[in-house]
């Protein structure tokens, strides 16, 4: 486990963030890690949105992870709540990437099982790359038939919900195994629910909101619960950043 360390901004807490926060080295199958802020009494988000549980800190992780990742998973609740558009190109960010043997930017992957995303979406009309669209059978025809003259990657994957390891196994195809999950919830507990998650970054924001926020992770329940191990714990000032991973036989 590495040990609590402050974040201060320095050169030196870039190069240290990238070795904490690397993929796996020589992947041979898709991993998931699911990155979330939550408020210490649980919530997921302050007037509908995380943004008011973000910090400067808690989007340098965010932007590090998408760095990291061939691929950006969401929910399609949480990219029109967080008005989502596609990865943008940085200096910075293309340089990591290149140096790592990646693709200048990770597409968005979104998960809606009735292809709910309107063709002018900015995920769709301000993007470098274009998103892959993972829905399911029971999804309108003209509505998949839309995304796909937009640009989208339009993935079938499953009947009435999107069956969850098709869509992994479909992301793995086109040689897309560091997959960085931003969630919703719904998605989260889903991934949870199927033993899919390899990984869990959780950023503790120092507040309390009391309220009726829905908690990181909505969904049928898994059982036995997934024990996971401490990999990391990072904070800048108050704000506290852990790392967890699965524990696998």
């Amino acid at each position: 486990m590495d040990c609590l360390w402050p974040v201060d901004g320095a050169q030196q807490v870039d190069d240290d963030l990238e070795r904490f926060y690397a993929y796996p080295e020589q992947l041979d199958r898709p991993w998931v890690r699911v990155n979330f802020v939550s408020s210490l009494d649980g919530a997921v988000t302050v007037r509908g949105s995380s943004r008011g549980l973000s910090a400067p800190v808690d989007q340098r992780v965010l932007g590090l992870i998408r760095d990291l990742s061939d691929v950006v998973l969401v929910g399609v609740g949480t990219a029109v709540a967080e008005g989502y558009r596609g990865v943008k190109r940085t200096e910075v960010r293309a340089e990591r990437r290149e140096r790592r043997g990646l693709s200048p930017v990770p597409p968005i992957a979104l998960v809606t099982a009735r292809a709910s995303l309107p063709p002018d979406s900015p995920l769709l009309t301000d993007t470098v790359v274009p998103p892959i669209v993972l829905t399911t059978e029971a999804a309108p025809a003209q509505r998949q038939a839309e995304l796909a003259d937009a640009g989208a990657d339009v993935v079938v994957a499953g009947d009435a919900e999107v069956d969850l390891r098709a869509a992994l196994a479909a992301l793995d195809e086109r040689g897309l195994r560091r997959i960085g999950c931003e969630g919703g919830p719904r998605l989260f507990g889903s991934l949870v629910d199927q033993d899919l998650v390899d990984e869990l970054c959780l950023t503790l924001s120092p507040l309390l909101t009391s309220g009726d926020a829905r908690r990181i992770a909505v969904g049928a329940g898994a059982e036995p619960p997934r024990a996971m191990r401490l990999r990391s714990v990072l904070h800048a000032g108050s704000l506290l950043l852990v790392r967890y991973a699965r524990m696998r036989e």
